[in-house]
């Protein structure tokens, strides 16, 4: 097996791992994330009735020109926070959707926090 595919199948098994046990509701939604090379995707979800209630992205117009760095995660977290605010969610779970707490996930977290919101 390639190494990518090998790296990319451990991921995978880490987030079934986690998916077991993180659910979102609409008063607590489940707040996933995913990041490539270039950019950061982020999305609010209910799994109750499987809707997506917000989303950020670093392709959209205003972030396209932003880094996939640690400076720019936490832009785009209190970015995200702001728009969960205005949908009047006051708390979230949090998925890190098998990547380990730590550098842009751990940033786009305490971005989150920073706008207000709970984990």
């Amino acid at each position: 097996m390639k190494p990518i595919v090998r790296k990319n199948h451990r991921r995978d098994k880490r987030k079934a791992h986690i998916r077991k046990r993180v659910s979102g509701t609409f008063e607590k939604p489940r707040v996933s994330v995913f990041r490539s090379n270039l950019h950061l995707y982020a999305q609010v979800i209910d799994d109750t009735k499987g809707v997506t209630i917000c989303n950020i992205s670093g392709v959209e117009k205003e972030y396209a020109a932003l880094r996939n760095n640690v400076e720019n995660a936490k832009k785009l977290g209190l970015e995200l926070g702001k728009r969960m605010s205005s949908k009047n969610i006051k708390t979230c779970v949090f998925d890190r959707n098998g990547y380990k707490y730590h550098g842009i996930v751990k940033s786009f977290a305490d971005g989150i926090r920073e706008a207000g919101i709970e984990f």
